[in-house]
């Protein structure tokens, strides 16, 4: 199969099926890492906490990108 066809032929799938190919070309591309992964839970759990408990405050998103494009001229 041509890889246009495929392509073509995946497209016409439910969104469900498509998200789905979607998700198992992703892992075949980039695999998995269960130790990198628990790392990646373990910082994200830890900043959750210390949003909660007011240690850090958040910024918005906006502000965010506004400095950004402050600093780098964008």
């Amino acid at each position: 199969m041509r890889t246009d066809d495929l392509i073509a032929e995946a497209t016409s799938l439910p969104v469900e099926d498509r998200a789905l190919i979607a998700d198992c070309i992703l892992k075949s591309l980039n695999p998995p890492q269960s130790d990198i992964d628990q790392k990646w839970a373990a910082a994200a759990e830890r900043r959750l906490a210390e949003l909660r408990s007011g240690q850090v405050q958040s910024v918005p998103g906006n502000e965010v990108f506004a400095r950004i494009w402050k600093r780098f001229g964008v």
